[in-house]
């Protein structure tokens, strides 16, 4: 092939400079909604022994434990490779690589692996931050980098603990949103377009950043951002316009890790973490003023550690207990439980990580076992399981990214797509 026919190829198969991002896609950490909810309909509702059908697996993706981003036909993520943090986009037709860019050392961490945190997909644009809080902006269309700031140094943040920044950056309209974990700058905006800073939030002994990411909802007519964040920091509302400190709620926390990305409906937050000290809780809250404690439960009784938890219809579904994935249903209305099972799912062993689609849950269990289970408020039912091929021998913590019928398990190096729609 000539160097002239080699140029075009790749420009061919390259991201279109503003990439259309469609409602089945799943352009950031949790998808399109930041949710855990696919878009998708006609999804199978029962799986063969052997599971969905596999359409391709790659490698090349690096270590750690960040989920792919889907969007205009290309697949975004992050890793470790030779020493480096990278971002990388391959084909959504066959995971075929298209650009990799490395954008920082990868500093040791506990669990070592790499990168935890998920791209996201703007304006033509790919975002991502390394553990030693790196935040990178680059080109979708051919990873060329148009900014990057240090978290850590620019900000004076910090983690609450060793595992390295995880938080998957929050883009709404014209702002970014992220969680340094300052003293004065616990949570900052900046603009998209060349990370330059909005605003910055302080919150008084927030203990550092936690590892949930920042999701948004708008009460009383006034916008907001809810995150969890350090040691003592808790769950907080951000005004989203000045950054001010409109609420916060220390109940729910603990001193090694908060990591589940909170449920928001309205004025209803559900939000739950791990470990001994932590528990769950459903909120009422407002624009000002300490929220309204509708539900709490210690950990004993229930508890998310990670791999998130997702809102369907008036239900919200995830798996308790600390270091475990059981199968749990609760009434968002009134943070009633339903059910919970004492087990994980189709021999599910470990934390387990949901993500949502057409009725259905699908179960990634730190073991490698995925399972299909129907969200039913009335009971747990379970409709079909297999188990990753060519496990890398690292916990199987990367969260399902569903898009376009399509089912995306990232396993450290590799990468597994299988086709989730009923046969026609």
């Amino acid at each position: 092939m000539s160097f002239a026919a080699f140029t075009l190829g790749a420009i061919l198969m390259a991201p279109a400079a503003e990439l259309k991002i469609a409602p089945t896609d799943w352009p950031q950490f949790r998808g399109v909604n930041r949710d855990g909810v696919a878009r998708d309909t006609g999804i199978l509702k029962t799986w063969p022994k052997e599971g969905p059908k596999k359409l391709w697996t790659v490698s090349g993706c690096g270590g750690g434990y960040s989920s792919p981003a889907i969007a205009g036909g290309f697949i975004f993520g992050s890793g470790k490779i030779d020493g480096k943090e990278v971002l990388w986009c391959r084909k959504e037709s066959d995971g075929s690589e298209v650009w990799n860019t490395p954008f920082g050392e990868a500093k040791k961490v506990s669990y070592d692996e790499g990168v935890r945190s998920t791209p996201t997909v703007h304006g033509g644009k790919v975002y991502a931050i390394g553990v030693a809080g790196d935040l990178v902006c680059m080109n979708a269309a051919d990873g060329k980098e148009v900014w990057k700031k240090s978290l850590a140094k620019e900000f004076k943040g910090r983690m609450m603990s060793g595992w390295g920044y995880s938080e998957s950056v929050l883009i709404d309209g014209d702002q970014l949103i992220c969680t340094p974990g300052g003293d004065d700058a616990t949570v900052v905006a900046l603009k998209p377009s060349d990370g330059s800073l909005i605003w910055k939030a302080a919150v008084p002994k927030s203990g550092g950043a936690g590892y949930a990411s920042p999701v948004k909802t708008t009460v009383g007519g006034v916008d907001m951002y809810i995150t969890l964040l350090g040691k003592t920091g808790g769950v907080v509302g951000i005004d989203a316009k000045t950054g001010k400190l409109l609420w916060q709620y220390t109940k729910i926390m603990n001193g090694t890790a908060n990591i589940p990305t909170a449920v928001v409906k309205g004025d209803l937050v559900w939000v739950s973490t791990g470990y001994g000290d932590g528990g769950s809780a459903l909120l009422r809250i407002s624009a000002a003023g300490k929220p309204e404690e509708l539900k709490y439960y210690d950990s004993k009784e229930l508890q998310n550690h990670h791999g998130g938890m997702v809102l369907v219809g008036d239900y919200v579904y995830f798996g308790n207990r600390h270091g475990n994935g059981h199968p749990t249903c609760v009434e968002l209305a009134t943070g009633e439980i339903k059910w919970k099972e004492t087990k994980g799912a189709a021999g599910g062993g470990g934390s387990g990580c949901v993500s949502a689609v057409d009725g259905m849950l699908i179960f990634r269990y730190e073991n490698g076992v995925v399972a299909l289970v129907k969200a039913n408020p009335e009971k747990f039912e379970m409709l079909g399981s297999f188990k990753i091929p060519e496990p890398s021998g690292k916990p199987s913590w990367q969260h399902p990214a569903i898009a376009n019928g399509k089912l995306y398990l990232r396993d450290q190096d590799k990468m597994h797509c299988y086709d989730l729609k009923a046969a026609k």
